[in-house]
């Protein structure tokens, strides 16, 4: 593969700061693109490193608090409090309550899936998802489907991100929890994506159910962080995952591939020490793009939406180094960064609205809700 520059095509962004008793600020952007002049709204600012979000049917907001908070914006841009029956979380460096999605069948059973860092003993904890039934400011029983194995010391690389497929089946997405050699061992769940049921029973049809030694719920593997997920009109998983120093990558996993990490890499290590890039292991599924200088990718969505119409079938990814959204091409098995929107901020997760426009959260200790729209 090709290595993949970052000079894309770059949207300038006029940033104006509007100070106002009671908040902290209040951004209005306006910038040009090929969709025309977008429009950023700050819908409410106050969030404690906002993580995730998921529209409910009737258009309100499900957004966590990487803190341990589900909250509920609704269609006025009213903040709720807290939801009561959240899990406990390790709300410590990367870990806390990350990301939140709703039951393909929710319509009808209100069932809403949290992935969040479970805490175990001392600093101990891995990541982990459970669901619940959402209930008025409440969700009510509240039970864990699936833990990462084992539960290690250290506050980084949890993952964390939860997709849907056609079939109804969950995927999870997890980090090597920053120890490495792990994310190639398929005894324990590190560097992995992992497919359940949504009972959060195993799958019959999973690679390595009936191998000696492997956890039988482990789609794919050889991941080092990835926060982002999302699968596109053919049934097809796409993710982002952070590299090292360089390298970030976008993959397409599929099951039972290995994708190499921390044998090879597009990055190399944080004291300046070279991994093998990934061509010179071709028994390693490589990416489709990498990024060097990183983005930092987190959270992504593939646009269907009518009000940008040049942006159907892209993938719009977080950059949280970024600071903006990363608009890349799909065409079959090939992908292209085509633009950045830049944001001046950490943008922690995308999702299109009902409507057609793009929300996006800023990660940071007051973090907003920010909406883009034709203007």
């Amino acid at each position: 593969m090709k290595r993949h520059n970052a000079h894309s095509i770059c949207i300038t962004v006029i940033i104006t700061l509007v100070l106002s008793f009671g908040s902290a600020c209040s951004q209005d952007q306006n910038t040009e693109a090929d969709n025309g002049e977008i429009q950023v709204e700050d819908l409410t600012d106050g969030l404690n490193h906002p993580w995730g979000m998921a529209f409910l049917p009737d258009g309100r907001l499900l957004v966590t608090e990487r803190s341990g908070n589900l909250r509920i914006l609704s269609s006025g841009n009213a903040l709720s409090e807290p939801l009561n029956g959240t899990p406990k979380v390790f709300a410590k460096g990367q870990g806390g309550l990350l990301d939140v999605a709703l039951d393909p069948d929710f319509k009808n059973n209100q069932l809403v899936y949290l992935a969040f860092s479970e805490p175990g003993q001392s600093n101990m904890a891995s990541t982990a998802v459970g669901r619940g039934k959402l209930d008025g400011n409440s969700i009510k029983e509240f039970t864990v489907l699936f833990r990462q194995e084992p539960k290690v010391d250290g506050q980084n690389h949890f993952g964390g991100r939860i997709v849907f497929s056609q079939d109804g089946k969950l995927f999870l997405t997890m980090g090597e929890r920053f120890k490495f050699d792990p994310a190639q061992d398929l005894s324990n769940h590190m560097g992995a994506i992992v497919r359940i049921n949504p009972d959060g029973s195993t799958p019959s049809d999973n690679p390595f159910i009936n191998q000696q030694n492997a956890k039988p719920e482990i789609w794919s593997y050889g991941h080092r962080n990835i926060e982002s997920a999302a699968f596109d009109d053919q049934g097809r998983l796409w993710i982002a995952e952070m590299g090292p120093k360089g390298g970030d990558e976008l993959n397409q996993p599929e099951a039972g591939k290995n994708h190499g990490w921390p044998v090879v890499s597009w990055g190399e290590h944080y004291d300046g020490k070279d991994i093998p890039d990934p061509p010179t292991r071709p028994e390693f599924t490589d990416a489709l793009i990498h990024w060097t200088p990183v983005i930092s990718p987190s959270g992504m969505v593939f646009y269907t939406g009518e009000m940008f119409p040049e942006w159907q079938g892209s993938l719009l990814i977080g950059g949280l180094t970024a600071q903006a959204i990363v608009r890349v091409r799909i065409d079959g098995q090939n992908a292209e960064e085509v633009e950045r929107i830049e944001l001046g901020a950490r943008i922690r997760d995308v999702e299109q609205a009902p409507d057609g426009s793009v929300y996006v959260l800023t990660d940071k200790g007051n973090g907003n809700i920010w909406r883009l729209s034709i203007r």
